[in-house]
């Protein structure tokens, strides 16, 4: 059998290690959906899997009018305010200016 020479790999970048005291990012219309969501699936369905619970939560959030989610979309845009606002004061205080990809 042919002896292979092995390849180096390249060493992994260091991650930035977070700051603790920056400011937590704003939650979806969903993650605010599924939190107030997930005990009644849980209650509705008991002995349901970890992983069945996003899936029932996920058809539920589909099934949901635009009328239906709009007070989820309200508290995502106040939140997403909110962390705009302490992310500047972060900021002013001198923590990071970090470059972040909004999605």
């Amino acid at each position: 059998m042919p002896r292979t020479e092995r390849i180096p790999q390249p060493a992994q970048a260091a991650q930035k290690k977070k700051d603790p005291n920056a400011p937590k990012r704003g939650l979806s219309a969903y993650m605010f959906f599924a939190n107030e969501q997930r005990e009644n699936v849980r209650n509705d369905n008991p002995g349901i899997a970890f992983g069945q619970v996003g899936k029932v939560l996920g058809e539920r959030w589909k099934a949901l009018s635009e009328k239906q989610r709009q007070p989820y979309e309200a508290k995502a845009a106040a939140d997403k305010k909110r962390y705009e606002d302490e992310k500047a004061a972060y900021n002013a205080q001198g923590g990071p200016e970090e470059e972040e990809d909004d999605e």
